[in-house]
């Protein structure tokens, strides 16, 4: 077992505060900071502290898979198959989608014949894997995720009291399912910018009136998101497009799986967030970055689903599990007290975050402490490895490589 430190990324939707007072750092930042890698990503890869020094996990895996690995060196190629970070958004993310793993595959292999370079802005994919991932919240976090009953948008198009809004209302109302949704999303995400330029401002003032209604009012959380979404890309028709998604607010402890095609936008809040080892992302708007309609409209999955949050159950061993159908991660929180005493650790290879107090990992005569922040690789060949807490209460995930459901 050895310390990670993770790669630092920095967008301009993260946070000055968040994971500079997470790991105790000086705040405010002097840049926005967005997310903490901890893996063996090439885009990023997190570095281990060794008695050797320093060396990328991406390299300590490849120079020795089978010891770093164990069995999942054989079933996943030698490769560490997930990717586990700390999100902070300060403002929204893209919305976007990741693609299945058949469809990474062959969008990997277009994008390398045409030969559009792998740190080209305009790549698609960067790799040929797919990318299920799991968010856990630390604070309130809040998001857009998969495509709402359409019953119930065609209720919010209407309750807004737009009639610029009318026409697409009856278009769902005609077709309440996912062809539905796809035409109706297809429609707005591909608006000429003179239609654009007329109904955007009006959904907008039906979103303020709403809001300054006395009467009930049940899409209040859509209203507001659409005019902060509207605030900070303005023109951009991926805020119409936004008003198809469910609204999902996370508190802390509880999480939201994402699977291929599920369209998604993160809005604000810090979690932790494991994903299958990829960085494919295909973008439909609300981003400076590249946006690729034509391929999201691929790959995206249009069946409306009720998200509901993935709620911690206890796995036995003193921790809780974040169950998810990935075989390429698996998730356990611990949440200890300074009377807890030792608790056993997974075998590896897996990750272990602090993201609370300070804790400390034995492995024999070994010890390895862990402030709020920091993280440990553990290899496949460390084990009987126990974890406590030190000076009060610690709370840590680790992370592991799953098993299907």
């Amino acid at each position: 077992m050895h310390e990670l430190v993770g790669a630092l990324r920095s967008y301009a939707w993260g946070s000055r505060t968040a994971l500079a007072e997470l790991c105790g750092r000086p705040v405010p930042s002097a840049h926005p900071e967005a997310e903490l890698w901890f893996g063996a990503h090439p885009a990023d890869p997190a570095h281990v502290r060794t008695p050797e020094g320093t060396v990328s996990l991406l390299k300590l895996v490849e120079a020795d898979p089978e010891r770093e690995l164990g069995a999942a060196a054989s079933e996943f190629g030698g490769k560490l198959p997930f990717l586990l970070k700390i999100l902070a958004a300060e403002e929204p993310l893209s919305l976007q989608a990741h693609p299945s793993e058949v469809q990474a595959q062959t969008g990997f292999e277009r994008e390398n014949r045409a030969r559009v370079p792998l740190d080209s802005p305009m790549r698609n994919y960067r790799d040929e894997n797919h990318k299920p991932e799991l968010v856990v919240a630390l604070e309130r976090f809040e998001a857009l995720a998969g495509f709402r009953a359409p019953e119930r948008t065609v209720a919010l198009l209407r309750a807004l009291g737009v009639p610029q809004l009318e026409s697409y209302a009856e278009l769902l109302a005609a077709q309440p399912d996912s062809a539905g949704l796809r035409t109706l999303f297809t429609t707005w995400i591909t608006l000429p910018h003179n239609v654009l330029a007329s109904l955007l401002p009006a959904v907008l003032d039906g979103c303020v009136r709403y809001l300054s209604a006395r009467d009930d009012r049940v899409f209040v959380a859509e209203a507001r998101t659409t005019l902060e979404l509207a605030e900070a890309y303005p023109g951009d028709a991926g805020v119409l497009a936004a008003m198809l998604l469910n609204r999902v607010t996370l508190e802390p402890g509880q999480g939201l799986f994402l699977d291929a095609g599920n369209l998604h936008a993160y809005l604000r809040g810090l979690g932790v967030e494991i994903m299958a080892n990829s960085d494919n992302v295909l973008r439909g708007g609300l981003t400076p970055k590249h946006v690729d309609v034509p391929e999201l409209l691929r790959v995206l999955d249009f069946e409306p689903i009720d998200l509901p949050a993935v709620l911690p159950e206890p796995a036995g061993d003193g921790s809780v599990r974040y169950r998810t159908p990935a075989p390429e991660f698996a998730l356990h929180r611990f949440d200890l007290t300074a009377g807890t005493g030792q608790v056993p650790l997974h075998d590896g290879p897996g990750i272990v975050l602090c993201t609370a107090g300070t804790m400390r990992l034995l492995r024999g005569g070994q010890t390895l402490l862990l402030e709020r922040g920091a993280a440990a690789w553990i290899s496949a060949a460390d084990s009987d490895i126990r974890a406590q807490a030190v000076d009060g209460a610690a709370q840590f995930f680790c992370a592991c490589v799953g098993h299907p459901n």
